[in-house]
């Protein structure tokens, strides 16, 4: 089973994309799915985040607010924060795994903001970077509710850049031409990594 790893910078069409390999019949692990159970009532993240980030905890389940105001533009605190969240994630990435061979995937796609940030890169067989033009990423980023351009920069500022992401990836998808143009490439992606090719790129 190949394990494919999708990234891509915000505002890119990522979340997009993965519903296209979804619609395709590919099994995809939403990361940030994953983390949000983990942060809500119940989830395994809450308590040892409140303790870490005093203030964070609201009604039961981790405010996302308070611990972005808490961490955004704090490399130390980012660290803690993973250091908790990661090896929680990991633990249900691992049934989504078994889930998948069960139901004889012979690929999954595991849907990763941070791939490269975190290293995970190198746990993939290949890596599949959603990007678009610059000004197309910040129109449609600051079109959401309680954007600024602050908020972005910084955001950005924590993320490998496009140029990069897109020179270290197997596969580009491009969504600033339209949804059919990506939908194409994503059954291109998915049809050379059956046939055992890569984009022929990647570290």
């Amino acid at each position: 089973m190949k394990i494919v790893g999708l990234t891509g910078s915000i505002g890119m069409g990522k979340s997009t994309t993965a519903a296209m390999f979804r619609d395709a019949g590919i099994p995809v692990y939403d990361a940030d799915a994953a983390v949000h159970d983990l942060y809500d009532q119940g989830g395994a993240a809450v308590g040892p985040v409140g303790e870490a980030f005093p203030g964070v905890v609201k009604d039961g389940r981790v405010d996302r607010e308070a611990l972005r105001q808490q961490v955004l533009g704090n490399p130390e605190a980012l660290k803690r924060l993973n250091a908790i969240v990661h090896p929680l994630v990991g633990q249900d990435r691992v049934q989504f795994f078994k889930a998948a061979e069960a139901a004889g995937a012979d690929m999954v796609v595991l849907d990763i903001p941070l791939l490269f940030e975190t290293g995970g890169h190198a746990n993939v067989d290949a890596v599949v970077v959603v990007s678009a033009p610059p000004q197309m990423q910040r129109e449609r980023v600051l079109a959401r509710p309680g954007m600024t351009p602050e908020r972005l920069d910084a955001i950005l500022a924590q993320q490998t850049p496009d140029a990069e992401k897109r020179a270290r990836a197997h596969f580009v998808v491009d969504t600033g031409q339209g949804l059919e143009h990506a939908r194409a490439q994503v059954m291109t992606i998915i049809a050379a990594l059956r046939a055992g090719t890569d984009g022929g790129r990647g570290d």
